[in-house]
């Protein structure tokens, strides 16, 4: 079935996006270029830019046509860094640019996702979102942590190699996808609707498979063109305070402080920051990714977005607790165990972040759901810019941020245990329909 294809695009898309967002979060050690705050935040600053435009654009445009852009813009970020790797100024165009089309084509992703997805596979094909921006990251992290200065060649050009294929094998799977068959029938185009759905189905499907399927989506697109856009807006309003909420402590997942943390914690209790510990921090988030991709569609998303907020809440404080005391910050034996948390945090973060893509595209009314899902993610790289913005190292600064957030996450995880509702093996419709309760405390 083609249905694959459009997720294939988007994760080596968004692959190389999380390698952009690493490098703004710390991860861009070896480049060459001033570390500042607008390089920190210029690719962040982009994919808001994207996520407007996104949202503008994407009930008028097919979907071939956003993940073509996409992969323009994130070729020229590419091309861009080959081409002038000790640039500044070219540098932060190339990631302003990066992130536009991100931003751009995460918002086309969740929607076609969310409705082409089969039900019993929505949450494995929309965390894909997730799981490539954590490939990207773990392949900047280890390429950063790892780099030698005196290499021949600049890392922004090895950066921007690995941009280049990624952008080429994209437009050689993208010629391959095809549509959603809701974009068509929101057209009046029942044939190519029909064709569509027939193609997003396995080869050993049958007529009535297609006729479950064709007639579901039908009733998704009649029920959300006859609601007036105040009734829309009106029952979208507890989706909206929920996923508010969990979207945005994705941001908290990865930041600033966290790189830091691991490199500090690295470097004192192993005498290098070119050690293990970097690699398996990066590549336990990824792994953690693929678990909760794995198992989301039959232990359910809420409980892996339970449990993962949970155990982070629990494993911030107890950074925080190690922060307090500033002899501990020097101690070989505080610093490894602050390591050993640091690794374990990202387990269960990479666990978390999965569930979010699915709840995302599943919580909204169809009309005004491009608006509300780019409000979210914009609010979320906000997070990302206020806290390179305002963040300054020192040992207390530690102390409260890793305080804060782990209270937030425990205060928002006990939120989300009453509020949110577990949707695996839903209708699109029926999972919409539960976001609207104001308490939803039982798995179903």
């Amino acid at each position: 079935n083609k249905y694959n294809h459009y997720n294939y695009v988007c994760m080596v898309l968004f692959s190389y996006g999380g390698m952009d967002m690493a490098q703004g979060l710390g991860w861009n050690m070896y480049t060459g270029n001033a570390d500042t705050q607008q390089f920190s935040f210029s690719w962040f600053i982009g994919f808001i830019i994207g996520a407007v435009l996104g949202a503008l654009a994407v009930t008028h445009v097919a979907k071939f046509y956003f993940y073509c852009v996409a992969i323009v813009t994130n070729l020229v970020d590419a091309i861009i860094c080959v081409s002038a790797p000790y640039n500044y100024d070219a540098m932060v165009a190339a990631r302003y640019i990066g992130g536009i089309g991100i931003g751009f084509a995460t918002i086309a992703f969740l929607i076609h996702n969310s409705e082409a997805a089969p039900d019993t596979a929505r949450g494995k094909w929309c965390a894909v979102e997730q799981s490539g921006m954590g490939l990207g990251i773990a392949v900047q992290v280890i390429m950063d942590s790892d780099w030698n200065p005196y290499n021949n060649i600049a890392a922004n050009q090895v950066h921007g190699i690995i941009g280049i294929v990624f952008s080429l094998v994209a437009i050689g799977i993208l010629i391959l996808s095809v549509e959603s068959p809701i974009y068509h029938l929101r057209r009046n185009n029942y044939n190519e609707a029909s064709d569509c759905q027939w193609q997003l189905l396995e080869k050993k499907a049958t007529s009535k498979d297609y006729d479950a399927a064709f007639e579901e989506k039908k009733t998704y697109v009649s029920e959300g063109v006859h609601e007036s856009i105040g009734h829309d807006l009106a029952v979208a309003v507890v989706p909206f305070i929920k996923m508010l909420i969990c979207r945005c402590l994705v941001a908290f997942s990865f930041s600033i402080p966290l790189t830091q943390t691991i490199i500090a914690s690295t470097i004192v209790w192993q005498g290098t920051m070119y050690a293990w510990p970097i690699i398996v921090w990066r590549v336990l988030r990824f792994l953690g990714t693929i678990i909760g991709i794995v198992v989301m569609d039959f232990l359910g998303r809420k409980l892996l977005t339970i449990v993962g907020l949970a155990c982070m809440g629990g494993l911030m404080l107890g950074m925080a607790s190690i922060y307090s005391n500033v002899l501990f910050t020097i101690s070989t034996y505080y610093m490894g165990e602050l390591c050993r948390i640091s690794m374990v945090f990202q387990m269960f973060a990479g666990l978390f972040v999965a569930c979010t893509p699915a709840y995302l595209g599943e919580a909204f009314p169809m009309r005004i759901k491009p608006f509300l899902i780019a409000l979210i993610v914009i609010i979320e790289q906000l997070i990302h810019i206020i806290v390179i913005c305002t963040f300054k190292t020192s040992l207390h600064t530690f102390y409260q941020y890793y305080l804060a957030v782990g209270i937030i996450l425990l205060v928002c995880m006990v939120f989300l245990l009453i509020t949110l509702p577990e949707t695996k093996k839903t209708t699109l419709r029926e999972a919409g329909h539960r976001f609207r309760r104001l308490h939803d405390i039982f798995a179903h």
